[in-house]
């Protein structure tokens, strides 16, 4: 059997083409880092494949050890961005790596607002991952956007409650500043996201706010309409039992309940 190239290998197992301090981070290797560091002749901010750095790498899968360190040199790019735009801040939010956040925000320097090519935030990341913990310290700091949406009208509430991630959406609900009819450029919002996709618990939280369009339309239907259509009896039960149906709305082509 023919053997794959080392370039072939690596994109199949989702390796990166980078340098050994890369790789090092990349895998949490403390002791490795620190050696490599030490012979103060590698380049810090040298960038693989995917534009990213060895703080990105540390900070995407967690490794805090490898992420002090770096940090510690006083010479690493905390804003440095990936082919995506991801920071390695956006990374750690997205990947639920609570010490590598709180490290990160103890520094003071990072962007709390910084948007990928994506227009989503780490707050978005973090949300939509159902990362409960960095979701709490996120809003802690009393400085970030729960409003802000992404390149599809997205806000993190919204992509809480389309993922069904309950404590979330508890949380963010809390802090009395996120719109519950917040609508996508589609007009989707998490009411619709929730029922669609069978998200009962989610559903409920939302209902029992008192504040939820359930004849919100967007451009598949109502939350109604696509419960039913997703066979989720128990969230058109409790959509029907709001007694705030309005049975004339629809979608741009389905009736109500088809």
């Amino acid at each position: 059997m023919a053997k794959d190239s080392p370039q072939r290998t690596a994109a199949r197992r989702g390796l990166s083409q980078g340098t050994a301090l890369s790789r090092a981070a990349e895998f949490g290797h403390e002791a490795m880092v620190k050696l490599l560091i030490e012979t103060g002749q590698v380049e810090l901010e040298s960038r693989d494949d995917f534009g990213y750095t060895p703080f990105a790498h540390a900070a995407k899968g967690g490794h805090v050890a490898v992420v002090k360190l770096l940090l510690e040199t006083g010479q690493v790019d905390l804003e440095s961005r990936d082919d995506i735009g991801c920071t390695p801040f956006a990374h750690a939010a997205s990947g639920g790596h609570e010490a590598v956040v709180e490290l990160l925000l103890e520094t003071g320097q990072v962007d709390l607002e910084s948007r990928d090519n994506f227009d989503s935030t780490p707050l978005s990341h973090a949300a939509g991952g159902g990362h409960e913990a960095v979701v709490k310290l996120l809003l802690d700091t009393g400085a970030v956007d729960l409003e802000s949406k992404d390149e599809q009208g997205y806000t993190p509430f919204t992509h809480a409650a389309g993922d069904g991630h309950e404590a979330v959406v508890k949380l963010l609900l809390q802090t009395g500043q996120v719109d519950v009819n917040a609508s996508s450029y589609y007009g989707f919002t998490p009411l619709t996201e929730a029922a669609e996709h069978g998200h009962e618990m989610v559903v409920k939280l939302l209902l029992e706010t008192g504040q939820v369009n359930v004849n919100k339309k967007s451009l598949s239907g109502t939350a109604l309409s696509l419960a039913a259509e997703s066979g989720h009896e128990a969230i058109v039960k409790l959509i029907l039992e709001t007694g705030q149906v309005d049975f004339d709305e629809h979608g741009d082509q389905n009736t109500i309940l088809f």
